[in-house]
């Protein structure tokens, strides 16, 4: 076909205004995600089962970092207007590493509080632990003065990858969410919250195992506990939890009961691994292993 026909001509235009138009509302969206997110993480854990007492969990390394710096690692990439590590056991060990490994974004002001350029990296402390709900409810005074969509990380979840992340954020900004979750299929589901899905395979639910019915532990598709919500929504639902459980806790999932069903969306990844939490000596060896065959 010559070059000089109308038709082709118009077609070719008519394409490339297309892809433009996708190219910056795809810049738009990551310029503007920025400014209205938070991301929070929970490393107030203990760690019972980690044989080491005096050291917080997210402190243990997965070949020689520890495993709240990955986490750390992936938030900047994301620039949030604010990071918000939630410590609590031996929290100063936290903040003193996050403060020395990440110079570039925390100083001290004259009142000791730390702040970032570009990024502000503000710590909440959770005193006593009364489950995951109770931790990011004490961050609520940190973003008073924030308005957007609040990530949530956990420190434990050190092989978090950056695409799946970024799969979830397009997910909740495109649709417009109130709050969107990331779900896998475990072999093995035991130990962890399940997915339950309504008739049309849409969001019903999650259930803590210890809650589960037998009928809903036989379900594979997890809840890992990262999710994004929205910032007002969010702090509405925590405000209306309880712990009546039978763990006795305020757990962060029972938000889900009081947000709206057709505004949570759902993003599921098939890579099992980069959705576990370490819980044991034996995960964190797994992990090593895992992370040193990719070398």
């Amino acid at each position: 076909m010559p070059i000089t026909d109308t038709n082709f001509v118009e077609l070719m235009r008519a394409r490339q205004k297309e892809k433009m138009e996708s190219l910056m509302q795809n810049i738009e969206k990551k310029e503007s995600t920025g400014n209205d997110l938070a991301v929070v993480i929970l490393a107030a854990g203990l760690g019972k089962r980690m044989k080491s007492p005096e050291k917080p969990k997210v402190m243990f390394e997965v070949c020689g970092k520890p495993m709240i710096q990955y986490v750390m690692e992936l938030a900047v990439k994301l620039k949030p207007k604010i990071i918000i590590p939630i410590v609590g056991h031996h929290r100063e060990l936290v903040i003193d590493l996050l403060t020395l490994l990440f110079p570039k974004y925390i100083k001290k002001d004259e009142w000791g509080a730390a702040k970032a350029s570009g990024i502000e990296i503000r710590f909440a402390v959770q005193e006593e632990q009364l489950g995951t709900g109770h931790a990011v409810l004490q961050t609520e005074k940190l973003l008073n003065d924030f308005e957007g969509e609040v990530l949530i990380l956990s420190g434990d979840v050190p092989l978090l990858k950056d695409r799946t992340v970024e799969a979830l954020l397009d997910e909740h900004y495109s649709n417009a969410n109130s709050a969107t979750l990331l779900t896998t299929v475990f072999k093995n589901p035991a130990g962890y919250g399940r997915i339950v899905r309504d008739s049309d395979e849409h969001f019903f639910k999650i259930v803590e195992d210890k809650d589960a019915t037998e009928e809903e532990k036989q379900i594979h598709e997890i809840n890992p506990a990262i999710y994004i919500v929205n910032k007002t929504v969010l702090f509405d639902a925590l405000k209306k939890i309880s712990p009546e459980n039978s763990q006795g806790e305020y757990y962060l999932t029972d938000i889900f009961h009081f947000i709206d069903k057709e505004k949570v969306g759902l993003v599921v990844t098939d890579d099992e691994l980069e959705v576990t939490g370490v819980n044991s000596i034996e995960q964190l060896t797994e992990m090593e292993q895992y992370l040193m065959q990719q070398i």
